[in-house]
């Protein structure tokens, strides 16, 4: 059913689905947003063209046989609803034994599933790399700062982390300082893990005594396929890890999104804080 119409957006939480529609629209890219209630953001519900509860299949899918689009991307976080709620939503469209193996195997899966039932429609699904290529990091991402030897071996061990934590679906971040994992990333996002560290750290009158060290890596997972839950920082990353006390932020070169480049940039630097890009062994252009 894929046809000539607009660039679908299928929004979620965070700034990315805003900054992409914005994106668009200064391209002159005719799109349409469908944004999820309970997700999207203010700003963007108020500019969305149709919205939708995450599980209703019914409208998703008959609101872009409406729109006939010419890619959709789903764009933003949304949290996994529980498993009898999935079940109840893709059993309307696919076996509900199939479904039920799809579901069990992590979050990973399940946006796959996502991605396999908008296929089988006939849409062409992009992620936002490919509609936004300016928001990637590029393999030449520098701050002003540089990581020193123990913040060069602690990236070493996260991204070892990261590649073995792949088969287990989990989260897309560490935290290691030198050779000691501080924290890996779960449901709760990167935001939410460097709050966690950041607690750890605390003295017992409430304030850190000094800068501790350590590095987020963040990067994308063995076997990902980036049109879905594409790793993505920005200047709230960066203020979170400096007040968990970090040195720095090491992100997946052409696999992380970076909203508000310059700005993230920026506060990197202002804060003292290095950010780089690394190369990962494990990825091959376009997918994990």
């Amino acid at each position: 059913m894929q046809g000539n119409g607009p660039i679908a957006i299928l929004a979620g939480s965070g700034q990315l689905p805003i900054q992409l529609v914005e994106h668009l629209e200064r391209m002159g890219q005719d799109r349409r947003v469908l944004a999820f209630r309970g997700f999207a953001a203010p700003e963007l519900r108020r500019r969305a063209d149709a919205s939708a509860d995450l599980l209703d299949l019914k409208t998703i899918m008959g609101t872009l046989d409406r729109w006939q689009p010419r890619a959709v991307a789903l764009v933003g976080a949304v949290r996994r609803p529980g498993f009898s709620a999935l079940l109840g939503a893709y059993s309307l469209l696919r076996n509900r034994q199939e479904v039920k193996e799809v579901i069990a195997r992590g979050d990973d899966q399940v946006l796959r599933g996502a991605v396999m039932l908008l296929e089988e429609r006939g849409y062409r699904v992009v992620g936002a790399h490919e509609l936004a290529p300016g928001l990637v990091a590029p393999p030449t991402l520098r701050g002003k700062l540089a990581p020193g030897e123990d913040d060069a071996r602690a990236v070493a061990v996260g991204l070892d982390l990261l590649s073995s934590l792949s088969a287990f679906d989990i989260g897309q971040a560490a935290i290691v300082a030198r050779e000691h994992v501080l924290a890996i990333e779960g449901p709760e996002g990167t935001d939410r893990m460097l709050r966690r560290v950041m607690k750890l750290r605390q003295s017992w009158l409430g304030f850190r005594r000094r800068r501790e060290g350590g590095v987020l890596i963040k990067a994308a997972k063995r076997g990902q396929d980036l049109r879905v839950d594409m790793p993505a920082i920005g200047p709230r990353t960066v203020a979170e890890a400096a007040r968990a006390g970090l040195s720095g932020i090491a992100v997946g070169a052409g696999s992380t999104l970076i909203l508000d480049q310059e700005i993230t940039l920026a506060l990197a630097d202002r804060l003292g804080l290095f950010l780089t890009a690394v190369e990962l062994p494990w990825m091959e252009s376009g997918r994990g």
